[in-house]
């Protein structure tokens, strides 16, 4: 169940970019793309989880061990990436 943790930061991410409605900040006009992947991975990994017959009741060591550093994960890239991004749009 380690789609848990990025599906919860999806939803969380979600929620803040509608409720905010910020463009103006470097995560405001980068946040989309966060929204994305994570939602994107999310599904990915629960069809994989449906497809192999993984669904079971709920495994903290999993979420723990698995979902969270894929989360950090996603989160560093999405920022390594953005400020790549700005960093070019600078120089432009």
């Amino acid at each position: 169940m380690c789609f848990f943790v990025p599906l919860t930061q999806a939803i969380a991410t979600t929620v803040y970019r509608v409720c905010t409605k910020q463009t103006d900040t470097f995560v405001g006009r980068n946040l989309k793309t966060l929204e994305l992947m994570l939602w994107g991975g999310s599904i990915m990994l629960l069809i994989d989880h449906l497809v192999n017959g993984e669904l079971f009741a709920w495994n903290l060591r999993e979420l723990l061990t698995i979902g969270v550093p894929m989360s950090v994960v996603v989160t560093a890239v999405w920022a390594i990436g953005c400020l790549l991004k700005e960093r070019k749009a600078i120089k432009a």
